[in-house]
């Protein structure tokens, strides 16, 4: 287990999040969660800084690696494990598990760029109420061969929706490399409807 007291603040929320993720895994492998469990080991600190400059009601939809996600938004740990390992006093009342997270202005699931259109509408929604709130996605690379990304970014720019997508590239999509599937170049097929791209190591 990695020590926390040296460290910023942003690196002890990630150290903090790997921390409980290496738990979920342990829990995983003894037979104590309940369905599967997806983690977001070495991409910690992404929904750490996005979560940092966020106001409560801004909105976030999430991916099946969302723990990490959810934990930088609330910090609400026993939420998280009591719902992974099916209990009612889980965030999801023990029935959404590991990919089907809920809490206030946060929504998760699994399907591969299912939660995109729904954080384009809801982003819509706040252009259309007149807000300063922003729709935030969290993708993976694997999200880049899913038509309805790209309906949602023509749509996004078309209406001037107040969205942000982040895509956390590690470069495989489970198991395939980026390698074996992508053509082109990502900036250039943002940049191609018109919106602002952005792109960091760190």
């Amino acid at each position: 287990m990695i020590t926390l007291s040296k460290y910023s603040n942003e690196i002890k929320e990630g150290i903090l999040i790997r921390n409980v993720e290496e738990k979920l895994l342990e829990l995983f492998k003894d037979g104590y969660l309940n369905g599967t469990v997806h983690t977001c080991v070495g991409q910690e600190l992404i929904g750490v800084f996005i979560s940092k400059y966020l106001n409560g009601d801004d909105h976030i939809v999430s991916n099946h690696r969302g723990h990490g996600h959810y934990l930088s938004r609330f910090k609400d740990i026993k939420g998280l494990i009591a719902e992974v390992m099916g209990k009612r006093s889980g965030c999801s009342g023990g029935y959404g598990g590991s990919q089907h997270l809920f809490n206030n202005n946060f929504l998760s699931n699994g399907i591969q760029g299912g939660m995109v259109p729904i954080a384009t509408g809801i982003g819509l929604y706040y252009r259309l109420k007149n807000t300063p709130h922003i729709s935030i996605a969290y993708i993976g690379d694997g999200t880049l061969g899913e038509g309805i990304l790209y309906e949602s970014l023509n749509i996004a720019s078309k209406w001037n929706i107040p969205l942000l997508i982040v895509m956390e590239n590690n470069r495989y999509a489970q198991s395939t490399s980026i390698d074996q599937t992508f053509a082109g170049d990502i900036k250039k097929r943002i940049q191609g409807f018109g919106i602002e791209y952005k792109k960091t190591n760190s």
